[in-house]
């Protein structure tokens, strides 16, 4: 850095912008692959952390054919879970595909959903129901359910999101789908009320979750492109009373196929979508490196926030 220059925060990846140790996290294990299945959705949320919409499609849709070699990779690693996100998931048309691929091999699949008009259709529900209920058992669908209100849902994914997610959410538990609910933060309810709100609406929609639960209701910190906050250092990890092993890029890694790319590519984690900093390579073997967490998601949302994706 020039004489005078000012270091902008979260640049270097191993030191901050006043000179400290940037933090970092090992991998221990690969426990979550997460699949991305592309960015286009069917809705364009106000706020979005990868900028899903019915028309980006900066990240293509993952094939079959491209997922297998990653579903296959994760078998000598020790991987339990898949997890496939979006976009919404069900847009692909290869998600049922990798589903069932994921689900022949073994692994719990954690397949995340807004429950909405893509799920139900014909031939994603006749997808759904024939899968063998042997292999059904290891799968869940997440759906994402901002607020407990359909005023606070539907101000983030507009009007009338939380009934048409509501059929959804009935439509699994009537075929007897595992289910949870991600929920978010960002109307600054603690969590006991928010929690309770959750229960509330469980109870009158009579779902099979059980509000208490951090897996079945999970509660993500909310993440803002005007976000400023402080970096994490290695000093943090004692100040903070955390380990790194706690952050989810110690554990998970998430492949993305980008638009014009000839092949996939593996992330950090599931934030990060297009920062090309945070690419690891092109194999599971590759990727099972230390990030540095140079970014302001990894303090807003895995170190501050103790949310994780998983």
């Amino acid at each position: 850095m020039a004489d005078g220059a000012v270091a902008l925060k979260f640049s270097d990846p191993h030191t901050t912008a006043k000179g400290e140790d940037r933090a970092w996290v090992p991998t221990t294990t690969l426990r979550t692959l997460w699949l991305n299945t592309g960015t286009l959705c069917n809705i364009a949320c106000e706020n979005c952390y990868i900028q899903s919409t019915p028309t980006n499609d900066d990240l293509v849709y993952l094939r079959r054919e491209e997922a297998l070699p990653y579903l296959d990779e994760a078998l000598t690693m020790g991987t339990q879970e898949i997890g496939l996100t979006g976009g919404e998931p069900f847009m692909n048309p290869d998600c049922i595909g990798i589903i069932i691929d994921a689900l022949d091999r073994g692994f719990e699949v954690l397949v995340l959903t807004n429950a909405m008009k893509p799920m139900m259709r014909p031939r994603i529900k006749e997808g759904l129901l024939g899968i063998p209920h042997d292999l059904r058992d290891r799968l869940t669908l997440r759906v994402s359910l901002d607020h407990y209100t359909a005023a606070l849902h539907n101000e983030e994914r507009g009007p009338g999101a939380f009934d048409i997610a509501a059929e959804g959410l009935a439509w699994l538990r009537d075929n007897g789908f595992r289910m949870a609910i991600a929920g978010r933060t960002m109307w600054g309810e603690d969590e006991a009320a928010s929690r309770n709100g959750y229960e509330t609406l469980i109870s009158d929609l009579s779902l099979p979750i059980d509000a208490t639960d951090p897996k079945q209701l999970v509660l993500f910190a909310e993440m803002r492109a005007k976000d400023d906050p402080p970096e994490i250092t290695t000093a943090c990890w004692g100040i903070l009373g955390k380990s790194p092993e706690q952050i989810m890029c110690s554990s998970s890694r998430m492949v993305v196929k980008r638009k014009g790319a000839a092949a996939p590519v593996v992330l950090s984690c599931t934030l990060l979508a297009y920062d090309s900093r945070f690419e690891m390579g092109r194999t599971l073997k590759e990727a099972a490196r230390p990030v540095s967490l140079n970014h302001k998601w990894c303090a807003t949302f895995c170190v501050l926030g103790g949310s994780s994706c998983s």
